[in-house]
């Protein structure tokens, strides 16, 4: 483990505790239901969205890639946690930290919910650049309350950001050898008006 990781989660966590209100908003944002929130609700707007049936069409397939992205960010992680089972910074320097969070009991490493996070933004960033732009912002800012709140080490992150976005950009790759499929899902969506 980088010795900059541990001084950096430490440094970060050691502002904790200062400004009540800062810690409350921190909790707010890492806790297990804002940002995925934000996340779905950005991924439900998008796959409405749309000028005309053509667009809407390239942006419902682009969301199910990006929910597909999501899932297999998942799996992604899990079969690194099997293999690498990295603790947690509370684990190894708890004395040293004020944990913001309850504290998880999976591996640390990567950091599951910025891929999440970083999944959905690539998707959107696909469809419209300034929304996704806002989207990597804000699963940035999901990833830094977890460093933050002391649960996550920086390169935990990082490899989160990493494995959303290269999961997205196999995702996208292995649409083309799905297409008929993926076209016809959106065709029966559509045929039962959800889309």
């Amino acid at each position: 483990m980088n010795s900059i990781d541990v001084d950096l989660v430490i440094w970060l966590n050691g502002l904790s505790g200062n400004v009540k209100i800062f810690d409350d908003l921190i909790r707010l944002i890492a806790s297990d239901y804002l940002m995925p929130l934000v996340f779905s609700l950005a991924m439900f707007g998008l796959w409405f969205s749309g000028k005309n049936p053509a667009e809407r069409m390239r942006y419902q397939l682009t969301m199910l890639i990006g929910i597909s992205a999501l899932s297999l960010s998942n799996v992604v992680v899990w079969l690194i946690n099997i293999t690498w089972d990295r603790p947690r910074p509370f684990v190894e320097h708890g004395d040293e930290l004020n944990l913001l969070f309850y504290p998880p009991t999976d591996p640390s490493f990567p950091a599951n919910p910025v891929a999440v996070g970083f999944a959905a933004a690539m998707a959107a960033w696909s469809i419209n650049r300034t929304f996704g732009w806002w989207m990597f912002a804000a699963a940035a800012l999901y990833g830094f309350s977890r460093l933050y709140a002391g649960i996550f080490y920086p390169t935990d992150i990082l490899g989160g950001a990493v494995v959303g976005i290269a999961v997205y950009w196999f995702t996208l790759y292995l649409r083309r050898f799905l297409e008929p499929f993926v076209t016809s899902f959106i065709a029966l969506v559509r045929g039962l008006s959800a889309a």
